[in-house]
């Protein structure tokens, strides 16, 4: 019974790995992977956490999908994947930063050959509010 018991943690241990290796489905049937999350970098309006996703072929899917796609797609991934990961204790952010890139890009530098899009929301009353940059 114990050695069942052990694989069993074991296997649960290791499903949220296989499901970030699986990839997040989004509302348009796209899939994407996470990236990063970035604390403490400021934004215009104060504390701002970006969370940050690659798409390998987005700059493909940026010339077929429509922007309200997109922006559904990253409303989808404000509410139902960075608020959950946001921290109860402490000053609360001011805004969520949803970014798709189609290679990861280190945070801050500039890479003219990536494609990335980017949003921002408040979170408000459970949800996110979109914000214009």
């Amino acid at each position: 019974m114990m050695r069942v018991l052990t694989v069993s943690l074991a296997v649960l241990a290791a499903l949220p790995a296989l499901a970030q290796e699986a990839g997040i489905a989004l509302p348009s049937g796209r899939v994407v992977s996470f990236h990063d999350v970035v604390h403490g970098a400021q934004g215009p309006g104060g504390l701002t956490v970006r969370f940050r996703f690659i798409e390998a072929d987005l700059a493909e899917v940026l010339d077929i999908t429509p922007y309200e796609e997109l922006e559904a797609d990253m409303h989808f991934l404000c509410e139902t994947y960075a608020l959950g990961r946001i921290s109860n204790i402490g000053p609360q952010p001011r805004s969520v930063i949803i970014s798709i890139s189609d290679r990861p890009v280190e945070f801050g530098a500039q890479d003219p050959d990536a494609t990335q899009v980017f949003e921002a929301y408040r979170p408000e009353d459970g949800g996110c509010a979109w914000e214009e940059f």
